[in-house]
C-alpha cells in the first residue's frame, strides 16, 4: 500500500522516470509474489502425488487437493489483461522439481504414518515419473479450460 501511495505522489509531483521505476518495482513483487504461490501449490500437489503412488492407494481428501493445487496453479499462472501465463511449461517444470524435496519431506511425514525418513520413501517413487504426473495434471487442466471458452 506504501508504494500506491508514493506512486500517486511521484505522479503529482510530475517525476514520471521515479515513478515508472516504482511501477517496475510494484510488478516484480507481483510476478514475486503469484510464483511463489505456485510454488508452494506445487509441494502440494506433489506431496499428494507422491503419497498415492508410495501408499499404492488414495483418499478423497488426497484426490481434492490435488485438483485443488491444479486449478490454483492455473489460476495463479493464468495472466488475465495479458492473454498469457507467467510460466511457461519449462518455467513450471523447473518449479516442481524445486519443490519435489520438500514435498518429500512433507509426504515422510505423513505416509506410512510417518514411518519412513524422507531418503527410504524416495526408494518407494520415481522422482521424475511424479514430477510429470503433475506436469500433465496441470497441461490438462489448462487445455480443458482452454477449449471451454
Amino acid at each position: 500500500m506504501e508504494e500506491l501511495i508514493a506512486l500517486k505522489e511521484l505522479l503529482h509531483q510530475g517525476k514520471v522516470a521515479e515513478a515508472l521505476i516504482l511501477v517496475e518495482e510494484l510488478e516484480e513483487m507481483s510476478k514475486s509474489d503469484k510464483l511463489n504461490k505456485i510454488f508452494s501449490y506445487g509441494i502440494i500437489l506433489l506431496l499428494h502425488l507422491i503419497k498415492q503412488v508410495a501408499e499404492k492407494r488414495t483418499t478423497k481428501s488426497w484426490n481434492l487437493s490435488i485438483r485443488n493445487s491444479v486449478k490454483q496453479i492455473q489460476r495463479t499462472n493464468q495472466r488475465e489483461k495479458a492473454k498469457g501465463t507467467y510460466m511457461n511449461q519449462e518455467e513450471l517444470l523447473e518449479t516442481l522439481r524445486d519443490a519435489y524435496d520438500l514435498a518429500l519431506e512433507r509426504a515422510a511425514l505423513e505416509a506410512f504414518e510417518g514411518s519412513y525418513e524422507a531418503e527410504e520413501l524416495a526408494e518407494l517413487v520415481e522422482r521424475e515419473a511424479i514430477i510429470a504426473r503433475a506436469m500433465d495434471l496441470i497441461l490438462e487442466r489448462q487445455t480443458n479450460e482452454g477449449s471451454n471458452e
